[in-house]
């Protein structure tokens, strides 16, 4: 098998204006951080997510890292986090040194589960117990969290709220409080990846969204290392080197103005795979009623597999079928392993039996009919099982 019949998990799709920016940074020569493009990029964002400012950073982790900064994130602080995510979400709390309180899923959507959070948020207060300071919640897999607990949380305790939407541009709520509203616009501040293997890219990037000017200047600031002067070296406290380069954002820009086109591809995609998995011995992904998720990766649960999913992701690769498992839980991970945590049961069954299908914006149907074939035979498949080690997690 040649590598181009391989069915990747999930490559970006580069038919828009990339080229014909690209070129306009090199031949104005703004290649680096200075240049229009990273302004431009930055007002279009916060026009298509509806947020009065956006800001760009180098990385979705770099955008989470400052944002945890702006809440107030720091040693003897308490952020809980979602015990379900990509390791990125809790390494930019660490970042920071504050403590972690790792929060379990629940099972209708796979985010945060956000009532028994709020359960235990008021048990803690009802016992002077040590409460979060800080909630990040994680729009896992593209799909929106049940948020409105957090604002409960938020009136009553004073928790700052972020929303962790690397994997959700353009999802949205369809009911609630928060009814039409796009993620990561409804917290403090909401944070955005740009990887290569996100709905759209800028090869990498972030940005961190907000309603706050104040924010959203301090957030500008520590990005540029905190400089204080516009001209000379001088800095009022530590900052960082995030800043998206022009050329990032010359693609990011290009990516964005596709961004709907997008969305009408990954929703075609899903409801393709859900007619030709509806007889498959697994779970569809979830799919709240009130929420209009991104379709970012098509991940299902095996159901009556013995938690063979790392044979079934090793069979479907051997295939040309690149699958790959769900995260570990956090406290799963070493760094994570002895931090506070509430459950765990949900977020271990997701990475037992959880995998990724091949989503690619490009993907056809075509490939879909092969990949949904060739996962049903090794579903079949009745031989001896072997044991594989969990695939290294290198990108979110």
């Amino acid at each position: 098998m040649t590598a181009a019949d391989r069915i990747a998990l999930s490559e970006p799709l580069l038919g828009g204006n990339e080229l014909a920016y690209l070129r306009e940074c090199v031949e104005s020569n703004f290649v680096s951080s200075a240049g229009p493009f990273v302004n431009d990029f930055e007002i279009k964002f916060a026009e298509r997510v509806h947020s009065r400012h956006a800001v760009a950073c180098a990385s979705g982790t770099a955008a989470l890292h400052v944002a945890m900064r702006i809440a107030g994130a720091g040693p003897g602080k308490l952020i809980a986090v979602s015990d379900f995510t990509f390791i990125a979400s809790a390494n930019a709390v660490s970042y920071t040194g504050a403590d972690l309180l790792l929060v379990d899923s629940e099972q209708q959507t796979w985010n945060m589960n956000t009532e028994l959070l709020y359960d235990d948020v008021c048990r803690r207060a009802r016992l002077g117990r040590r409460i979060p300071d800080i909630v990040e919640v994680v729009h896992v897999l593209g799909h929106p969290a049940d948020i409105e607990p957090l604002f409960e949380l938020r009136s009553r305790f004073g928790i700052r709220l972020i929303e962790d939407a690397a994997e959700a541009h353009g999802a949205r709520w369809r009911a609630g409080m928060v009814e039409g509203c796009q993620v990561g616009t409804v917290g403090d501040l909401g944070c955005f990846s740009f990887n290569g293997n996100k709905l759209i890219t800028s090869g990498s990037g972030g940005m961190v969204v907000s309603n706050d000017a104040a924010a959203a200047r301090r957030t500008r600031h520590l990005v540029n290392q905190a400089k204080s002067s516009e001209h000379g070296y001088v800095h009022d406290e530590i900052g960082y080197n995030y800043r998206m380069s022009n050329i990032a954002a010359a693609v990011g820009l290009a990516q964005l103005e596709q961004l709907d086109s997008f969305l009408l591809r990954k929703r075609t995609m899903a409801e393709q795979y859900d007619r030709l998995l509806a007889s498959a011995p697994l779970r569809r992904p979830p799919r709240a009623n009130w929420a209009s998720p991104s379709h970012w990766l098509y991940s299902v649960l095996l159901r009556g597999q013995n938690n063979r999913v790392a044979d079934v992701v090793h069979e479907l690769n051997e295939r040309g079928i690149q699958g790959r498992r769900l995260w570990p839980p956090l406290h799963r991970q070493r760094p994570y392993e002895s931090c506070e945590r509430l459950g765990g049961v949900v977020a271990e069954d997701l990475y037992q039996n959880g995998l990724s299908l091949p989503s690619s914006l490009g993907i056809t149907s075509e490939e879909q009919g092969r990949v949904v074939t060739r996962l049903c035979n090794v579903l079949a498949h009745d031989g001896p099982q072997q044991k594989h080690a969990p695939e290294s997690e290198t990108q979110p």
